[in-house]
């Protein structure tokens, strides 16, 4: 028998999965979504061919059920399904700071949970999903978490002690990119450019060198060292770099990030 899987909350994270679980062959009358608004729910029924139900229609009828809700809303989501989520049910949460000790107590004892951290190029087909199993989750648990996730990306399997920091650079990470590019498109003017000229030179320097870092299988200092002529144009960038203490910084934004992540694990969002 095929395995029914229910989307809850499908908003832009939840579409990206329905999509992609969609064109990694799952049949659309194996998918469930739930909604808050009629509109967005008669949305999905034309894009995807998919069900609309209600949380708790989802609950009954699927095997897994995916909470893409936002994490102040976990809570009155899981209040709602608790008393129709049988302990057979995998829940896999892909709320931001939602621990498997929050859901597990929450519902059926006994319930495999399994937290997921995506970013958010999974828009793209170029996410991280970084998976982390509960107390009662199995390898199986494990395994279909992967194929709902990894058709939008990669995945990773942490530790859930780690998913903190994994949050730190992945979850965020995207953010701290766009940052940079912002930045550089600003130096870009400053030199002289278009605005347009300098977000695309910077842009395809990006990619560029995504692309390098991911497939050559060299370390990121070799890549830069190639780049990086004796009392040429870059090192004279970089030395500007390390006398502002960009490394340094970069170093305590992800400890910042890390430690307000575990803040909002904790409950002091």
């Amino acid at each position: 028998m095929p395995q029914k899987v229910a989307v809850l909350g499908t908003g832009k994270i939840g579409e990206a999965l329905l999509s992609g679980m969609i064109r990694a062959g799952w049949a659309p009358g194996d998918l469930l979504v739930t909604t808050r608004r009629a509109d967005r729910a008669a949305e999905l029924r034309t894009r995807y061919g998919v069900d609309a139900v209600s949380n708790v229609e989802a609950a009954k009828a699927a095997d897994t059920l995916i909470l893409t809700v936002k994490p102040q809303d976990m809570a009155a989501l899981l209040d709602e399904l608790a008393a129709h989520v049988p302990a057979d049910r995998l829940v896999v949460s892909a709320a931001a700071g939602i621990t498997t000790a929050f859901l597990q107590e929450r519902l059926a004892d006994g319930t495999p949970v399994v937290r997921v951290m995506p970013n958010t190029p999974v828009l793209v087909d170029e996410g991280m999903s970084v998976i982390s199993a509960g107390s009662h989750a199995t390898e199986a648990h494990l395994i279909r978490t992967e194929e709902i996730f990894k058709p939008v990306g990669k995945t990773l399997r942490v530790p859930e002690s780690q998913q903190d920091a994994a949050t730190a650079l992945s979850g965020s990470g995207p953010a701290y990119f766009y940052y940079l590019v912002e930045a550089m498109t600003d130096a870009g003017i400053l030199l002289g450019l278009p605005r347009a000229q300098a977000h695309d030179l910077i842009v395809q320097a990006a990619i560029g060198a995504a692309v390098m870092l991911r497939d050559s299988g060299e370390h990121p200092v070799k890549l830069r060292e190639a780049v990086t002529s004796p009392a040429g144009t870059t090192i004279s960038a970089i030395r500007e770099l390390e006398n502002h203490g960009v490394r340094a910084a970069l170093l305590a934004a992800l400890e910042a990030a890390r430690d307000r992540s575990r803040e909002l694990a904790s409950g002091n969002g």
